[in-house]
Order: C-alpha cells, then sequence, then structure tokens
C-alpha cells in the first residue's frame, strides 16, 4: 500500500472518531450561537412551534435579548485587558535583552496579523457557543520578497476543525493530529486549487469515500498528525565556553556523536523525538505533503467550559445557563403587552340620552381631539342626565410584573452579573466599593480570561518554536516596542551569542546583533490592560496629583504630556523637560557641573604643565652636567673649588632663559584659579585626579 492510502486510510478514521465525539457537542454549539445573537426578526431564542403559533395568530412573540448584554460585558473587558506574550530567559546562553527581541519580533509579528482582531473573534465564539480557535502559519513577507514571516490567522468557523479527542491540555497543545476541512462545491474546488487539477477525483470516484466526495461537494482537508521516533539525549562539555550543553543526537552528524561519546564526562539517555507533518486532502485523495518546522500542531483552541460527563463530550460557553431565563423574560413581557393589548382603550361610560343627536363627536372622541365634547344635561322628562365619563384605564397585571422580575433577578444571578456590573447606578459609593462590586462579576467569569490567556501563553511557545527556523537567514527586522515606537535589529544566525552590541568610537550602541538560535526561553501571558488603556492611566493618575499639588508641574511636566496621546503631546513633554531642574532629572545644579568641568580642564592643564616642567627640569640638568664636565676637563690643573661660583652662574642663567621657568609660573597662576573655583563650590570636590602639588626647580 502506498504511504498516502495508509495516510488516507489513517486520516478517514480519526476524522469518522472525531465526528462520533463531538456530535452532540457541535448541534448544542449552533443552537447556542443562535440564541445569543437572537432578535426581534429571526425570533431564534422561541421554540419553532410556539413562535410560529403566536406569529399566525397574530399575538406578540416580542425577543428582548439580554443575554447578548451579558457576553458582551465578558467579550469587551478581554478586548480592554488582552493578555500579552512576555519572554523569560532560561538557560543555555539565554539573555535578557535577547528576551526582549524575541518579544518584540513577537509584537511584530501580531502587529503584521493583526492579532488582536483575531483573538477578539475566538472570543466571541467562546463566550457565546463554547469554543472558538485561530491557528499560526508561515508565508512570504511580501510578493517581492523571499524572506518568510510567521502570522497568526483567524480560523472563521469553530464548526471546521476537529482535534484529537484524546487531548488533556486545555490549549491543545498535546494534540497528535487534528484536521481543519471545508465542504465545497466541485467548481469553487477546481477554482481554488488549478494547482491541484489533475490530482483532483472526479465526480465519478464515489465509493468508500463517499463522505469526502459526492455529487454535491468535495472535502477539503488540511491534516496536521504528529509523528514520533526513538532519539537519545547528549550531554557534554563544550571546550570553548566551558559549560555542559545538551543536544539531540538526531541534530548532530555521527562522527561528531561518536567523538562526543568517547568523552567520559558525556552523559547520555534515550529520549523521544516529534515531527509534525502536514497534509491537503481533496476528495479523498492526498495531493499535497510538507514537514511542518514546530514542534507544535499549529492549531490553538479557548474554551469556555468543557465537561465529560458519562463519556459524553459537553461544551458550553456563558450563553447556555441563560437560556431558560431569557426564555422566560421574553415570554412574560410578550404575555403582559397581550394582556394590556386586549383590554379597552379606556372608553366612555354614559346613557345613550346623555349623547342622543351628539353621536359625532363621541364616535371620534379617541382619535380626534376635539375642543368640547357636548353632552345632553336633561332629558325629555326634565330629569338631569350625569355626564359621561372614562372607564379605568388598562392595567398590567401584577403575575406578569411579577415574572419579568423574577426573570431578570435570574438572569443576573446565574451569569454573576449584577446590577453594578452593568452599568446600573448602585449604593456603593466609595471607589473600593464600586471595584469590590466589579471584581464579583469577575471573579464569576473569570475562567473566560483565563483560558484566552492559556490560548494566547500557547500561541507564543509556537511562535518561539518556530522563529529560529524561519528567521534562520541574515537580515534587517524593523520591531515594534511597547510604546508603539520601532527599533531596527540585526538578525544574525552566526553570532557568538544570543545578543550583543556594537559601539561606535564614542561607546554608543549604534546596531543591535541577534542570534535566536542560542538560549532557551519561556513564555508568560500577562493579562491586563493593553499599552494605550496603562497610558491613559498614567496620564489620568498625574492629572489628578497636579490637580492637588500644582507645585509638582515643576517637576513632572514632561512626564503628563508623555503618557498623553493628542497632537503635540511630545512636544510639549520635550519643552517641559528642558525647564525641569537637574536634580529632579537624577543629575547635578547645572552650575555646579559646570564649575567642575572648567576645573576638570584647570587640572589637565596642570598636568600637561608639570609634564613639560619635568622634561625641562631634566633637560637642562644634563646640559649643566655636561657643560660642567667639559670645562672640568679642560681646566683640570685648576683648582676646582675655584670654579663653583662660575658653574653655579651658568646653571642659573641657562635656567632663566629657558622655558621650564614660564612653565613653572603658569603652572602657579593655574594653581590659584583652581583653589578659586573650588571655593566657590560648597567644598572642594574628592578624590579629583592630577592634583599633586607641582614640582620644584
Amino acid at each position: 500500500m502506498a504511504k498516502s492510502d495508509a495516510v488516507m486510510k489513517e486520516a478517514r478514521a480519526r476524522f469518522l472518531r472525531c465526528q462520533e465525539w463531538e456530535a452532540d457537542s457541535r448541534v448544542l454549539f449552533v443552537e447556542d450561537r443562535k440564541f445569543a445573537n437572537a432578535d426581534s426578526d429571526n425570533g431564534w431564542q422561541w421554540d419553532d412551534i410556539d413562535y410560529n403559533g403566536r406569529k399566525d395568530s397574530h399575538r406578540p412573540c416580542l425577543t428582548i435579548n439580554k443575554t447578548r448584554q451579558h457576553n458582551l460585558q465578558i467579550i469587551n473587558d478581554a478586548r480592554q485587558n488582552k493578555p500579552a506574550i512576555n519572554i523569560r530567559p532560561v538557560s543555555n546562553g539565554a539573555t535578557y535583552q535577547a528576551a526582549q527581541v524575541y518579544q518584540a519580533i513577537v509584537r511584530h509579528i501580531e502587529y503584521i496579523s493583526n492579532a488582536q482582531s483575531v483573538y477578539d473573534r475566538a472570543t466571541v465564539f467562546q463566550v457565546e457557543a463554547g469554543i472558538g480557535f485561530w491557528r499560526v502559519c508561515t508565508d512570504y513577507a511580501d510578493d517581492e520578497s523571499l524572506d518568510q514571516e510567521i502570522f497568526i490567522r483567524p480560523v472563521k468557523d469553530p464548526l471546521s476543525v476537529y482535534m484529537d479527542p484524546d487531548i488533556l491540555e486545555a490549549d491543545g497543545s498535546d494534540a497528535r493530529y487534528c484536521f481543519i476541512f471545508d465542504d465545497m462545491p466541485h467548481d469553487e474546488v477546481a477554482a481554488k486549487f488549478p494547482q491541484f487539477k489533475d490530482a483532483i477525483p472526479t465526480q465519478d470516484a464515489v465509493g468508500e469515500g463517499s463522505a469526502w466526495l459526492n455529487k454535491d461537494h468535495c472535502r477539503v482537508a488540511e491534516y496536521f498528525r504528529k509523528t514520533e521516533y526513538n532519539d537519545e539525549l547528549i550531554s557534554y562539555m563544550d571546550t570553548e565556553s566551558g559549560d555542559r550543553k545538551v543536544v539531540r543526537k538526531s541534530a548532530m552528524p555521527d562522527a561528531v556523536v561518536e567523538g562526543l561519546k568517547a568523552d567520559p564526562d558525556t552523559r547520555t539517555r534515550d529520549a523521544t523525538g516529534t515531527t509534525i507533518e502536514w497534509y491537503m486532502i481533496i476528495g479523498g485523495k492526498v495531493v499535497e505533503k510538507k514537514a511542518w518546522p514546530g514542534l507544535y500542531i499549529p492549531i490553538v483552541r479557548i474554551i469556555g467550559e468543557e465537561t465529560v460527563i458519562d463519556g459524553k463530550l459537553d461544551r458550553k460557553g456563558h450563553t447556555r445557563a441563560m437560556k431558560d431565563c431569557q426564555r422566560q423574560y421574553n415570554f412574560w413581557t410578550s404575555g403582559a403587552a397581550e394582556f394590556v393589548a386586549l383590554q379597552t382603550k379606556s372608553p366612555f361610560v354614559g346613557s345613550v340620552r346623555s349623547i342622543e343627536g351628539l353621536e359625532k363627536y363621541w364616535e371620534t372622541a379617541n382619535t380626534e381631539s376635539h375642543a368640547i365634547l357636548p353632552y345632553n344635561d336633561v332629558g325629555e322628562d326634565g330629569q338631569e342626565i350625569r355626564a359621561p365619563a372614562r372607564s379605568d384605564p388598562p392595567v398590567m397585571a401584577p403575575a406578569y410584573v411579577s415574572g419579568m422580575q423574577i426573570a431578570r433577578q435570574e438572569l443576573m444571578e446565574v451569569s454573576g452579573q449584577y446590577q453594578a456590573e452593568m452599568g446600573a447606578p448602585s449604593n456603593e459609593r466609595s471607589g473600593k466599593a464600586i471595584q469590590e462590586r466589579q471584581r464579583q462579576g469577575d471573579n464569576a467569569t473569570y475562567h473566560f480570561i483565563d483560558h484566552l490567556s492559556i490560548g494566547i501563553r500557547f500561541t507564543g511557545k509556537i511562535v518561539l518554536d518556530l522563529i529560529p527556523h524561519i528567521y534562520d537567514t541574515p537580515r534587517i527586522m524593523q520591531l515594534l516596542n511597547e510604546d508603539g515606537s520601532t527599533g531596527e535589529v540585526n538578525l544574525d544566525p552566526q553570532a557568538k551569542q544570543a545578543y550583543s552590541d556594537e559601539k561606535d568610537e564614542r561607546g554608543q550602541a549604534v546596531q543591535r546583533i541577534f542570534n535566536p538560535n542560542i538560549g532557551k526561553y519561556d513564555v508568560q501571558a500577562d493579562t491586563g490592560p493593553d499599552y494605550g488603556t496603562k497610558r491613559q492611566e498614567a496620564f489620568n493618575a498625574i492629572m489628578d496629583l497636579m490637580k492637588s499639588s500644582p507645585e509638582v508641574m515643576q517637576i513632572a511636566g514632561d512626564l503628563l504630556f508623555q503618557s498623553a496621546d493628542f497632537p503635540l503631546a511630545d512636544e510639549l513633554a520635550e519643552r517641559f523637560r528642558r525647564m525641569v531642574p537637574a536634580q529632579a532629572l537624577g543629575g547635578q545644579n547645572p552650575e555646579l557641573q559646570q564649575a567642575q568641568q572648567q576645573i576638570q580642564q584647570m587640572q589637565g592643564v596642570i598636568q600637561q604643565g608639570a609634564k613639560l616642567l619635568e622634561d625641562e627640569k631634566n633637560k637642562v640638568g644634563v646640559e649643566a652636567y655636561k657643560a660642567e664636565t667639559a670645562r672640568l676637563a679642560l681646566g683640570k690643573d685648576v683648582d676646582p673649588m675655584s670654579l663653583m661660583p662660575v658653574i653655579h652662574a651658568a646653571i642659573l642663567s641657562a635656567m632663566q632663559s629657558s622655558p621650564i621657568m614660564q612653565a613653572q609660573q603658569q603652572q602657579m597662576q593655574d594653581q590659584q584659579q583652581l583653589q578659586q573655583a573650588q571655593m566657590g563650590q560648597q567644598g572642594p570636590p574628592q578624590g579629583l585626579p592630577g592634583m599633586q602639588p607641582s614640582p620644584s626647580a
């Protein structure tokens, strides 16, 4: 049997098992999603029989969709507090700086993928119906590039995904296989996949694979599967770094492995390796196969709640628990409207004699505005006739009102979201009391945000695993910082370190070099407001502080406008920064700093003068010694003591005529200026170099 036939047989069996496992939960998925998006036109919150019966008999059939608002509380909270992927260094040469570059690459991938929208779409499915998906894929950066990029893409329909029923992890990271499929008309398949025109089965090929190919549609499926193989871990001492490293036998040539095993310090153990294979299946036939470079099947799921009871799977979102309460509310509201509609429109009650001959006024009394409604106040017998009077107005039945109140209260109880969370005024007045009330609702629904964080963390692990495989050629990348600014990094897979800086002659970093192949890293998903929300919170907090303490503006005005997001805020921040005292910025007083600079310049001049003076002294001494020796040689018969005055006078004359005296005088002047500058400060600077006394002549 050909390998493709074996793969197709395996895929059919696994696909059938997934269908049987998820059959009931998928029916409820559709019902829950329709219920969550019901309105007065589609009537999805009513049973079909009741809805059609009421419509046919012209009875009220109202849909007051409170479920939608309860769901939106969770969905929009997730949009405002999006979990962020954070990278942490672990071992094997990983550094904090390299982890920051990794994190910037992840932000870059999320930005080019519009990942926030992808996460939001999956969250809607998760909250409304119980499960949502997205995927990680690779593609060329653009039509003019040979470099590949990593992208995070949405899965438009969660029902198009079947995942391994035996997974244990909430995010599906331990899945052994997964399908993404679509049943398409034959003409659409041919138009979408012209490259497989010769490989696509014809409509006549209907038999064993009839579920994959019939006269109406052709099933197109992507099939991921994880395969395992035997491997070995090798722990050895690296002679260059002196550190112990661990590698897989499958990742090294056999000759290198044998050399490492010959070292007595090398340790080994058996291990299992995994590979991910991707297949394109059209109409029950494998038409393409590729090896996926990562260690995980790149499909991420986020669930609401998932249970297995008596061997049956059930998934649910936030909608399921509110369905009966919502149905009650719709029933009581419709019944109340019907009860009032059947009552009279408060007509007049009076005797026939009172309106006899005036019927034209009274027949239109409820439809037209008459200036006066005349009536006959006296009968033919002369007796007084009472004026017509209105009957009591329609009233709502207490049972309906009570029913609506109970249904509304039950909606809040089953959702855990009460009036305060829904925006209604409450008795809480202090900020702490309001926050505690909001926390009650957050606690009741936090599992949705937690599962979203788990899914985003798994996305970070997939991306982290793919980066060394996809960014495997030297390139310069424009990365996105947390505040929205950009910066360059030179990605070099051959660099010696995980991260390094190239510096110019002034010692300033001019280029960041990053090697994604060095180091081991881990991923966290921190939940909280995004950068824009945090920035607005900082602006509000600083503004409140300045209202109570206006003097803070003088030392923190630049911080206020740095956190603002209106036009020219950056320019205002720069101007205020120039006005902030140096002490507030952690520096010295500008006048003191200028004096110290002058002192340092004077010290340099003094040191140069001292060196010049020393050189001149040595030179003069040598010349004087030579002159004295020559004179002694000429006058060896002369009494030496008689020549001493002459020698002394010659040396003194030479020193006075040389630059040495000028240098010594200049040195004394510089020292006097230095002492005057020091006296102008709070005290003399301690430990300044070059302050030794100058040598004397």
